[in-house]
């Protein structure tokens, strides 16, 4: 029996903890948060307006409290050690109430580190539960459900059911359908870049013409000039600049940097970041603080010293953005001294990552000595640019950028050899859409959620179907390019690929359709500054400057009048509709619309009372109702089409569904893959179908069609069903020795679909 018993999150944070306590105290994790407000019904008391929520224990953590209870009672002090943060502020709270823990049997111990000296601090200094902030993530949970369960029913009537809407998650996903608009609806303009690779005692190097050419025509009448001209340095400029290191890391610009430089999502970094914090190597990493603590800066003092020498360090420190947590610290190593630490290839990485930057947040600027040659070349100004490092300062820490080749030694009026050049077609671009790490920092900038929201919110509108992570690599154009080499000047042609946007956020059909219907009818909830303005009163109730209660019932009396008045909304002005054209056939009109299913196309449109219905066809992958084409439509209703007969005289159609291309063949639908349902020819879709009845054969194992019971092999095994239960074979038993009564016996006993089985107790 412990005297004292330590209540974490986490395993691994408990078994790191258990390192550094003695004998006496004991470590138990919580697994998370063992109570919230249940998945059905409100749970929230509105009508009393003090909007109390009704917090039950969850399911599955029923048996982790009643194991913490038999715990806390054997023990003199309980220590709630869970995370210095509103959520890890939240969950003792919450253990507190489940346990039924006082002020007399219990303490608050905080630490941003997992080390021991940082735990047994927090045990030699320890405190009370901080109310404030518990109220602060009430009041976001609060808020957050009564979004949720009021909103999302006016979805479901107006726009299309099992939607649902969320205050940062709806903001996020408005943000990324007006990026694609901004995409869509840029005109592309194309101009000719020329490059030339130069001369100069004996070191060649590369200028840049200074303004690009309109034309092709322009591009070949320059070069074909310079095939037998020589360029002259106009003047040649040194500067010496500075390059100052970055901060240490929030959450926010970790997962920024993680992303850009090793290609990991905003949930892979956090799930490392745990991680690495749950061992002990790293501080918190759900911060938005860049302080660094004194014993932190002194560390990083004597191994920069020690390291590199004394010209390498300089102490810095960095102000915050207004609201941060200046108490807590940045993201850093909790000891220097520690090149690579973690369990895998990943933890490495981003381990190495945070003690870089952190360690070069303390180091000198690196210093780069900038050359700047301005060339006439052909009566035209082109530009040469290189730079070398004098001293590296934090970069022999943290190398963050690649440096120019150096250019050679020249001074004005020097004359260069004309090597070759090459004019390209370039286009300008769009705005780039956001990628995972860029809407974080957006989310960041506009004062939008906190560093505990940004990974769950970009998963949930993933999950939610709202927006994808494309993987379109683009299409291909005909780019032209000239050159110059060997005197000549050859014109040509090249294809490369434009548009890609594999690894950026895209929305949804479905996406669009809602963000319009909210901007219009519910405007605060997917307002900026009214988002943001609520996060700040988060802050306020924290810092105990206001009663959540009171937040809550001023914001509510507002948000429910919008709901009530969503009642009237039209729902047929609501849902997206794009007519392409007149079909060739028919002349009817084709629509690309949003069904009740999701996007589709329509070939008619008649009143609701005509004889005549309309046809309907998926749009094609990777399209939108807004990048549908006629030609991808008229040949989406060329399906589905009769490919041909099985041998037996049976038709074979082709289309597309629900669930992709299919065969259908006697009432049965094959999918297939590999093939396209326009193309396919008859052939092969018999060989599929012949597939496919041989496999439906060797399912059976004994049929009695008359009775309804079927002996089947299944993806676990064989198993009898009736359609409607389903029942497992003994084990001693031969699947086809069934007879039909020992069938029906055990169908009978068998527990009914969906039901759970009861385990048998242990003796």
């Amino acid at each position: 029996m412990a005297k004292n018993l330590v209540i974490v999150e986490s395993p691994a944070k408990a078994k790191t903890i258990e390192k550094y306590l003695g004998k006496d105290f004991k470590v138990k994790s919580s697994f998370g948060h063992i109570r919230d407000l249940p998945k059905k019904g409100m749970s929230i008391d509105i009508e009393s307006g003090t909007f109390a929520p009704d917090y039950q224990i969850t399911t599955d953590k029923k048996k982790v409290v009643a194991e913490l209870r038999k715990e806390a009672k054997t023990a003199d002090i309980v220590w709630l050690a869970t995370d210095d943060d509103r959520e890890g502020e939240a969950i003792a709270w919450h253990l507190a109430a489940a346990l039924k823990l006082t002020d007399k049997n219990s303490k608050r111990i905080v630490f941003r580190e997992i080390t021991k000296t940082a735990v047994l601090k927090a045990v030699d200094n320890p405190g009370q539960i901080n109310m404030p902030v518990v109220d602060a993530q009430q009041a976001r949970r609060v808020l957050d459900r009564l979004v949720g369960y009021e909103l999302s029913p006016v979805l479901w009537k107006k726009v299309r059911y099992g939607l649902s809407a969320g205050r940062v998650q709806s903001v996020a996903v408005r943000l990324i359908v007006e990026k694609e608009r901004e995409v869509k609806k840029h005109e592309s303009k194309d101009s000719y870049r020329l490059k030339l690779r130069l001369e100069a005692k004996g070191v060649e190097f590369e200028a840049v013409i200074k303004d690009n050419l309109k034309s092709a025509a322009d591009a070949k009448k320059l070069l074909e000039k310079l095939a037998d001209s020589e360029a002259t340095v106009k003047s040649v400029e040194a500067k010496d600049s500075k390059r100052t290191p970055p901060p240490p890391f929030t959450t926010s610009t970790l997962q920024q940097a993680a992303s850009s430089g090793m290609g990991m999502s905003v949930k892979q970094t956090m799930t490392l970041a745990q991680r690495l914090y749950e061992q002990g190597h790293i501080t918190y990493m759900r911060t938005d603080s860049l302080n660094l603590s004194n014993d932190a800066r002194a560390a990083a003092k004597s191994y920069i010293t020690k390291t590199h020498g004394q010209e390498y360090y300089e102490e810095r420190f960095f102000k915050g953005k207004a609201g941060a947590q200046e108490a807590h610290e940045a993201i850093r190593p909790t000891d220097v001294t520690k090149l690579e630490a973690g369990q895998d290839a990943g933890q490495i990485k981003l381990y190495k990552l945070i003690r870089g930057r952190m360690l070069a947040s303390q180091m000198a600027p690196s210093k780069i000595k900038n050359t700047t040659a301005q060339i006439e070349a052909g009566d035209t100004d082109f530009v040469a640019k290189g730079s070398v490092v004098v001293f590296p300062g934090y970069l022999k820490e943290f190398l963050s950028s690649k440096d120019n080749e150096e250019l050679p030694e020249m001074a004005a009026g020097d004359k260069l050899d004309v090597k070759s050049g090459i004019a390209k077609q370039t286009f300008t671009k769009p705005t780039a859409r956001y990628t995972e790490a860029s809407l974080v920092k957006k989310l960041e900038e506009l004062g939008i959620g906190r560093p505990s929201t940004y990974a769950p919110t970009i998963s949930t509108i993933q999950a939610r179907g709202y927006v994808e992570k494309s993987a379109r690599e683009g299409t291909e154009r005909e780019v032209t390019e000239i050159t110059l080499d060997g005197g000549k000047v050859v014109e040509s042609k090249i294809l490369e690929k434009f548009g890609s946007t594999q690894g950026k956020l895209t929305p949804t059909d479905i996406a669009e359709v809602v963000t319009d219907f909210l901007v219009e009818n519910f405007s605060d909830i997917v307002d900026y500054d009214f988002t943001k303005d609520v996060e700040e009163e988060f802050d306020k109730i924290a810092n105990g400057k206001e009663k959540w209660n009171a937040m809550i019932k001023d914001w509510y009396g507002k948000f429910h009048k919008e709901i009530e008045a969503g009642e009237d909304i039209d729902r047929s002005q609501v849902m997206k509709s794009r007519e392409l054209g007149k079909d060739p056939k028919t002349g009817l009109p084709i629509l690309a619309k949003m069904g009740r299913f999701g996007p589709m196309l329509q070939l008619g449109d008649f009143p609701k009372e005509s004889e005549e219905k309309p046809k309907f066809a998926p749009i094609p992958d990777g399209e939108t109702i807004d990048t549908v084409t006629m030609e991808m439509a008229i040949e989406a209703f060329k399906l589905p089409r009769v490919v041909g007969k099985t041998e037996d005289g049976t038709e074979i159609t082709a289309a597309i569904g629900r669930f992709g291309p299919y065969l259908k063949y006697d009432g049965k639908f094959v999918s297939i893959k590999d093939d396209d349902p326009r193309t396919i020819t008859e052939p092969a879709a018999r060989l599929i179908v012949a597939d496919h009845i041989q496999k439906e054969k060797e399912k059976y194992i004994t049929r009695w069609e008359k009775e309804g019971i079927d002996v089947l092999n299944g993806r676990y095994g064989p198993y009898i069903t009736n359609g409607k239960k389903n029942a497992k074979i003994p084990k001693d038993t031969e699947p086809k020795d069934i007879t039909l009564e020992q069938a029906k016996q055990l169908i009978k006993d068998a527990p009914a679909k969906g039901a759970r089985r009861g385990r048998a107790k242990k003796k």
